[in-house]
């Protein structure tokens, strides 16, 4: 299991939403493409599908930009990761054959699906930014 482009920069940009949460400012896709380093067209798509399953609100006007809609200990990564993929883990598999041996296999691809949605669950954007913080700190201690 991989995660992808388009999962890593939507959870870029919510960490970075996470980080001004607390201001209540909204941020332009501008600030947060070049502090994260994403294309700003890609970005707009993304942050427009992450609107639309209301994980961040829009502000119109000159002071306008994107916010996330719930705080970010209430987001977790499997919200982001299943809306920007648009995947369920619950589904079963379709090509499997009905052998014995393509029982097997499914069913261990389902343990496999439960473990990495129970993992996306137990992480949230808060989680995220403290653990960002956190490396952040120990990149900043030299020692002599």
């Amino acid at each position: 299991m991989e995660l992808s482009s388009k999962s890593e920069y939507a959870l870029l940009a919510l960490v970075e939403l996470s980080a001004n949460h607390s201001t209540g400012d909204p941020l332009q896709i501008r600030q947060i493409a070049t502090k994260q380093n994403i294309p700003d067209r890609y970005l707009e798509q993304l942050l427009a599908t992450l609107r639309r399953a209301g994980l961040v609100r829009s502000q119109r006007g000159a002071r306008g930009g994107y916010l996330l809609a719930r705080v970010p200990w209430q987001i977790t990564l499997y919200d982001v990761v299943s809306c920007i993929e648009g995947f369920d883990l619950q589904r079963e598999p379709e090509t499997t054959p009905k052998t014995p041996q393509g029982l097997v296999i499914t069913e261990v691809w389902q343990e496999a699906r439960h473990a990495a949605e129970a993992v996306l669950q137990k992480y949230t954007l808060q989680d995220l930014l403290e653990r960002c913080r956190a490396k952040q700190q120990v990149d900043l201690m030299y020692y002599i």
